[in-house]
């Protein structure tokens, strides 16, 4: 049996295509079918009358963020454009991917890989910890307020107050890193130890000071050089597989409006 067409659609016939039972050129379909599926209602235009039928989910958009770990705009966006507007959005509205890397180089040398960054070590120190966060926690909930506190202090690597005693496996981790390098790691276990305590940190450091960190920096630089069209700065938005400079000055602007007009 046909659900029920409600006074409203029934009006709409009356008053757009009297005898026909056609309200548009693109309903072929008789007024007593109008609301049998959501298909027919779009055709029909007569989807918001038809109390009866729940709306497909859209597919989430798809964010990809190309960013170093101490750029001073790729901080700026990631704090206060992209983790706002996460915290802002259902979470099947918007899909987010981060890619640390930027402008870095890399380089093989006997067999390991070695990396170059743009605002010096510490940098690539900052890009190969959030690295092995993302993969050592998996859920992006989990670790993306990690990194949004890193990312927010005054210094990524320098914003030490309250911090904790380090424990025997940041030691680990510490002992070999120049020293002016100690206060990242410092600053990643407050971090945490805040926002993410369930985290094992052994393994996060493990990963920073092995092969593992270095082969998925690796993975980001194969990433960042299959940019298509190349980047050419950073901070680096793709959104739905697409890069445009209208794309990028919209989510430079307002990142939430943008979500909000694409996610349909």
């Amino acid at each position: 049996m046909a659900p029920a067409v409600s006074l409203a659609v029934l009006a709409l016939v009356a008053l757009l295509a009297p005898g026909l039972g056609v309200a548009f050129p693109g309903c072929d379909y008789p007024a007593h079918l109008w609301c049998s599926s959501w298909e027919i209602a779009v055709a029909c235009q007569v989807e918001s009358h038809c109390a009866n039928l729940l709306r497909p989910a859209a597919s989430p958009v798809e964010l990809t963020l190309f960013y170093e770990s101490l750029c001073p705009a790729c901080r700026s966006f990631l704090v206060q454009q992209l983790f706002t507007t996460w915290l802002l959005l259902p979470a099947e509205a918007l899909s987010i991917t981060l890619v640390p890397y930027g402008n870095a180089e890399e380089r093989n040398v006997s067999g390991k890989w070695q990396f170059q960054c743009q605002h010096g070590p510490e940098e690539c120190l900052g890009n190969m910890i959030e690295t092995c966060l993302m993969h050592e926690a998996k859920n992006f909930s989990s670790y993306f307020p990690v990194i949004f506190c890193l990312e927010s202090g005054s210094s990524v690597t320098k914003n030490l107050e309250a911090v904790r005693p380090p424990s025997p496996s940041l030691v680990l981790l510490t002992s070999l890193c120049p020293p002016d390098l100690l206060l990242s790691p410092l600053l990643s276990w407050q971090c945490l130890q805040v926002y993410a305590p369930q985290l094992d940190t052994s393994r996060i450091a493990a990963c920073v000071q092995g092969d593992t960190g270095a082969a998925l920096m690796h993975h980001n630089a194969q990433l960042t050089q299959a940019l298509d069209p190349p980047h050419q700065y950073v901070p680096w938005v793709v959104i739905n597989g697409k890069h445009t400079d209208e794309l990028q000055e919209q989510a430079q602007a307002s990142l939430l409006g943008l979500i909000c007009r694409l996610y349909q």
